[in-house]
């Protein structure tokens, strides 16, 4: 377990991200690098020996992912508001934390970046935040702002201004369209699916694809095997 701690990097404190308390997810990552290595193994001396037990074990856990996966991406379109719902719980959660952790807030801040957006539903949501939040209790340099990756960039700044989104959202609203990203982040994503659903359908078509000719190069070796196995016996 020595490793693990030593080699967490941008990982080591994501149970904040992800609220599972007491999970490693090096862990994970370890799990998954042994499913394969262990599939490969099964599919490569499986083949090499022709050991239709190895084969057969290659062939049913290829299927099993290829269904799990065809199973979540059902479910997931199916109950389309539960995941928009559980994915916003998400997202204000770790506005929360923003400051907590530098790769939660990193990650936030790549996020908001990319797709031009900021916070969940929109810039208020970053009231969920202490350091953010316009009460006026609060004594924070930030009060009523928001992060710098809620900025418009300026193409003629080389360097970035992180206090760009100093007291932001204590100007009128329409003001804001020419300073900072109004869109909120879940609308942005949702905005971005079916614009690149081409992309998408593809990428998921190509690995179906090869999970498919897997299980079918699998299943014909089993079958000549067996063959070669029963003309042996006459």
């Amino acid at each position: 377990m020595s490793w693990i701690k030593a080699n967490k990097g941008v990982l080591s404190d994501i149970t904040k991200v992800t609220r599972l308390h007491g999970f490693d997810p090096v862990v994970l990552v370890l799990i998954v690098g042994v499913v394969m290595f262990t599939l490969g193994f099964a599919g490569c001396v499986g083949a090499l020996r022709e050991n239709i037990c190895l084969l057969k074990f290659f062939c049913g856990t290829i299927v099993f992912i290829f269904l799990l996966e065809l199973t979540v991406a059902v479910l997931a379109f199916l109950f389309q508001d539960w995941v928009r719902e559980k994915f916003k719980e998400f997202f204000e959660i770790n506005i929360i934390s923003y400051r907590d952790d530098i790769d939660l807030q990193n990650l936030i801040d790549s996020l908001q970046k990319i797709n031009h957006c900021c916070g969940a539903q929109g810039p208020e949501d970053w009231d969920l935040n202490i350091y953010f939040n316009c009460s006026s209790e609060s004594k924070s340099r930030e009060k009523c702002g928001v992060p710098f990756s809620c900025c418009v960039p300026d193409p003629a700044q080389k360097v970035v201004n992180t206090q760009c989104g100093y007291d932001i959202r204590m100007q009128s609203k329409n003001k804001w369209d020419n300073l900072i990203f109004t869109k909120g982040c879940i609308p942005a994503l949702e905005a971005w699916l079916p614009r690149n659903i081409y992309i998408v359908a593809g990428v998921f078509i190509a690995i179906s694809l090869l999970q498919i000719f897997g299980i079918f190069l699998a299943r014909t070796l089993i079958s000549d095997i067996e063959a070669v196995k029963a003309g042996n016996n006459f």
